[in-house]
């Protein structure tokens, strides 16, 4: 137990998504000698990731805290994710940190992301260390990529000091790093970096009241709700009373009473249970269940509350309530509205960036962008909830009475075959372009300011339009007045008219009609989406017909139907296909898309007024 705040290092780790972090952090777990040599994480990667969607989508969704010795140091590390749309997790653990290691691409350079949660580091005032990550890459352009690093520092500084930060060079898929591009064979000179580089927290441990800023809570089933901070002033001890400072609501801060049943300080990806802790140190508590992030932890007889974690606007909400389809309730084990609404609130805890609303039977769910809404309907499907989501809308804000619009910036990398395709697609959607560069290996880099409305569905599009090659992220970027409604262009749906079981022989005369989303012998209701018209209007199809069996026909004729294998949409897919008449039902084993109107008559009434 470290009780000096002098060996304390406090560092995030922060890039944009794909270039390094959560591999650079697994070279310091093991090259710290966290884990002995027999450990099944010495074998391992992406140790940090431990929710199953982020080893599948290959990013970093949740911030985790780790903790390594080096010498005698203590260095608490912050590994946080790369997305925007996850940038409420870079926010609110940013404020544990004195420094950031700042990973960059020695290929891509800096990009959006890159860009991003270094302009929130350096709004904290946190020192930068910078690496140059994966120079071994044959397309690698160092000197560019220094320049450009350079560029991004001096528009994003607020203070000339931050523009003096060192360089380093790594290769962490190896776990080799170094001051030039020479690289020695472990990460020792990353580890001195943190150290030499890195300041120690400046706060004042002889305090005699304590100040601890909640960021983040976990949970376990034996010792229920923990909190996460960094100790702001004075000490923390087992045992101790405390107050709780809630500030998210009230302008006065209501004051709750608690006590500290159990200590934690991190150690590798676990804890250990300390008696005391100092002002500095990044620890968890148990026993104060009343707390919530952003609020403030203290002690004595007049508790002052630290400054709430500010948090940026959501840019895009979602409709999710209880499935109302005919197939209701068969393949989820949480149906009701209430239990929906019991998680919702749930996740409100953790996930700091949601916004939540009621909205007819369901509610309204705001959150930065599509990906973040989408990693929490997965979340919850895979949870056993059953529910329906709407098509993701905008939130608008009124200023002065002017409605504006939030609007991105949206970098695109592309192969030069497909620059034509990409460019007709972001001008149907009046995007504008910025800037047009050839990059080092022959692609053609795009930034586009384009409107977040324009940008639902966009990624699906292209990724069709360029065979799956295109490079794109983008970055909100502020708002601007609304000019318009930006209203999705798309074919019709192909709907089904009769309840029943699908079949091969009605879904073989259908697929001549578009594209179908269902396979042969599954379940269908009136009304169910079941693929893509090759024209503009909808089309009620049976896809539930059998062959009429006589003497001369019969089932076993069905062999020679060829179907064209159907498309299967993912989440992300269903959401961007959505138009506002429809919605997407959601279970644990399926995902079906429907008209919100099942009766084809009232439907069309409905359409004509």
């Amino acid at each position: 137990m470290i009780l000096n705040k002098d060996f304390i290092r406090n560092v995030a780790i922060i890039a944009h998504v794909d270039h390094g972090k959560t591999t650079l952090v697994d070279g310091l777990l093991k090259q710290s000698h966290t884990f002995r040599d027999n450990q099944v994480e010495m074998q391992q990667t992406l140790i940090m990731d431990s929710m199953d969607q982020e080893h599948e989508r290959g990013i970093t969704i949740t911030a985790k805290q780790t903790c390594v010795y080096y010498n005698d140091y203590k260095i608490n590390i912050i590994d946080t994710p790369g997305h925007a749309d996850f940038s409420g997790e870079v926010e609110r653990t940013l404020n544990m940190a004195d420094g950031v290691l700042l990973i960059v691409d020695a290929q891509e350079g800096p990009m959006p992301q890159t860009k991003f949660v270094l302009s929130k580091a350096l709004d904290l005032g946190l020192k930068p260390v910078v690496i140059i990550n994966k120079i071994d890459k044959p397309a690698a352009r160092i000197e560019e990529v220094l320049g450009e690093v350079e560029s991004l520092f001096l528009e994003l500084a607020t203070d000339e000091s931050q523009l003096n930060y060192p360089v380093y060079y790594a290769i962490a898929r190896e776990g080799r790093a170094g001051k030039t591009t020479e690289l020695d064979n472990d990460l020792h000179v990353i580890f001195e970096a943190i150290i030499n580089d890195i300041p120690a927290p400046d706060v004042d441990p002889s305090a005699e009241s304590a100040q601890l800023l909640v960021a983040a809570l976990a949970a376990d089933n034996y010792l229920g709700k923990y909190c996460i901070g960094k100790i702001f002033r004075g000490r923390l001890k087992k045992g101790q009373s405390v107050s709780i400072l809630q500030t998210a609501s009230q302008s006065q801060p209501q004051i709750k009473r608690g006590k500290i049943e159990t200590l934690f300080a991190y150690k590798g990806l676990g804890r250990e249970e300390i008696t005391e802790a100092i002002a500095g140190d990044i620890v968890a508590i148990a026993g104060i269940s009343e707390a919530n992030i952003s609020d403030t932890i203290a002690t004595g007889d007049k508790p002052e509350a630290l400054p709430t974690i500010e948090l940026e606007a959501p840019t895009l909400s979602i409709y999710i309530g209880p499935n109302t389809s005919p197939l209701k309730g068969k393949e989820g084990e949480f149906t009701t509205s209430r239990q929906i609404a019991e998680r919702l609130e749930k996740e409100l805890e953790t996930n700091i960036a949601l916004k939540i609303q009621p909205d007819g039977l369901g509610y309204k769910v705001s959150g930065r962008g599509e990906l973040h809404l989408s990693v929490l309907i997965e979340t919850m499907r895979r949870e056993g909830y059953e529910l329906e989501a709407g098509r993701p809308e905008v939130v608008y804000r009124e200023v002065d009475g002017v409605k504006q619009e939030p609007i991105e910036s949206l970098t695109l990398e592309v192969s030069p075959e497909f620059v034509g395709a990409v460019s007709q697609e972001l001008g149907i959607r009046k995007a504008e372009l910025k800037s047009q560069e050839l990059t080092s290996t022959g692609a053609t880099r795009f930034v586009y300011e384009i409107s977040t409305a324009a940008l639902i569905g966009l990624r699906n599009n292209l990724l069709t339009a360029t065979k799956g090659t295109i490079i794109m992220s983008s970055l909100p970027s502020g708002y601007r007045p609304v000019e318009g409604k930006y209203r999705p262009e798309r074919n019709g749906a192909l709907i089904a008219s009769e309840s029943g079981v699908s079949t091969a022989y009605a879904l073989d005369s259908a697929q001549a009609r578009g594209i179908l989303y269902i396979p042969p012998q599954v379940p269908v209701y009136q009304g169910m989406i079941v693929g893509l018209s090759n024209k503009k209007d909808d089309l009620d199809i049976n896809v539930c017909r059998e062959k009429q069996l006589t003497n001369m026909r019969t089932h076993a004729s069905d062999g020679a139907i060829q179907l064209t294998p159907y498309t299967q949409l993912s989440l992300e897919q269903c959401l961007d296909f959505l138009l506002d008449d429809e919605l997407l039902e959601v279970t644990p084993k399926s995902l079906r898309l429907r008209k919100r109107q099942l009766d084809p008559v009232k439907r069309k009434r409905e359409n004509r007024a």
